[in-house]
C-alpha cells in the first residue's frame, strides 16, 4: 500500500514539473531556449521565450532565429 502511495505522489510531482506554460494562443510553449524546429517570436509573462513552430508565425514577422544586420 505504501508503495502505491509513493508512486502516486511521484507521478503527481512529475505532472506538476513537466507542465509548460502555453503562449501564442496555445500554439507555443514558454521556454528558456527554443528547440531546433521552433522560433522565438514574443516574450511570455515570466520573461521566458514563447517558442512557436514557424508555420504559426505570421508572414513578414521577424524572429530571433534569423540574424539581422543592424547597420
Amino acid at each position: 500500500m505504501k508503495l502505491i502511495l509513493l508512486m502516486l505522489a511521484v507521478a503527481l510531482l512529475l505532472v506538476q514539473v513537466t507542465q509548460a506554460m502555453s503562449c501564442w494562443g496555445k500554439l507555443g510553449r514558454c521556454r528558456a531556449t527554443c528547440e531546433k524546429n521552433e522560433v522565438f517570436h514574443i516574450l511570455c509573462t515570466n520573461e521566458a521565450k514563447c517558442c512557436v513552430h514557424p508555420k504559426h508565425v505570421p508572414i513578414g514577422a521577424g524572429s530571433s532565429s534569423a540574424p539581422e544586420s543592424l547597420g
